[in-house]
């Protein structure tokens, strides 16, 4: 509890210490799917991941994975895993797993914490983390080994960035509802004029819509500008707002300003 306070001290207001409470936990859960050797099996995947690795500047729930190695997997022992560490620990928790056919998802739900540490007047209220693993990832990611030194040093199994930006533009584009937090890492990457792993991008699209697409160098400008017009960006603002680190990044959720960053980004 001691490094948590410290950790916490020189945050302001309440929900800045929430975030950075809920960071401290999932640096946590990643050290000890390292220290498990679980990244035999599991690539680190989405926002999260640009946040860890790459500062991105807003916060995250949920830790995303894609399995990318089915030998000697059981999902089973991570949770139990999991709970067993951060009970010993001594953090007390409830956790809920479910495995779909495709998805698998750990919920942990840390009790008292929050009221421990000052930062909520009722004493059952918990801070929510979920794991989610994808058992049926899309073919044609790459990955790439980093190390992560966020209070503990250690190291993740991620897709490379190209890899990464093509799963988040499936996200941002064919998620059945709008996700904020989506679009300002779609920010980011343009602020990058990175390029998406194209073959993973594609077989994404064929996975979940069932029609195959050829999008590419030559036609990928065109295809984000036709998306993102369709955007309706006062539910992405209202989405995203609690997990920024600076609220005046709201004002990039500004459709005529994406396009233009687009146009001039890619040719």
């Amino acid at each position: 509890m001691d490094i948590i306070e410290k950790l916490l001290q020189s945050r302001k207001s309440n929900e800045e210490k929430i975030n950075y409470l809920r960071e401290f936990l999932q640096v946590l859960i990643l050290r000890i799917i390292y220290n498990k050797g679980y990244f035999r099996n599991l690539s680190f995947v989405g926002g999260t991941a640009l946040r860890f690795l790459y500062d991105l500047k807003r916060f995250s729930e949920d830790l995303d994975f894609s399995l990318i190695e089915k030998k000697n997997y059981t999902f089973n022992k991570i949770s139990a895993d999991l709970y067993r560490e951060f009970k010993n620990y001594g953090f007390k928790l409830d956790i809920k797993k479910k495995d779909s056919k495709i998805v698998q998802t750990i919920d942990l739900r840390f009790k008292t914490i929050l009221h421990e540490l000052s930062l909520s007047p009722i004493k059952s209220q918990k801070i929510f983390i979920r794991l989610e693993i994808d058992t049926n990832p899309p073919k044609g990611w790459t990955t790439q080994v980093s190390l992560i030194n966020k209070t503990y040093i250690f190291t993740v199994t991620h897709f490379d960035l190209p890899s990464l930006y093509a799963l988040k533009l499936h996200a941002c584009f064919y998620r059945r509802y709008t996700k904020g937090r989506d679009f300002y890492d779609l920010i980011w990457y343009l602020s990058k004029r990175n390029e998406p792993n194209y073959l993973l991008l594609n077989n994404a699209i064929k996975q979940t819509e069932k029609s195959v697409v050829r999008i590419n160098k030559n036609n990928f400008k065109d295809f984000l500008c036709t998306k993102i017009e369709k955007i309706d960006f006062k539910k992405v603002k209202r989405d995203v707002e609690r997990f920024l680190e600076n609220k005046n990044e709201l004002k990039l959720f500004d459709k005529k300003l994406i396009l233009n960053t687009i146009k001039s980004s890619y040719f």
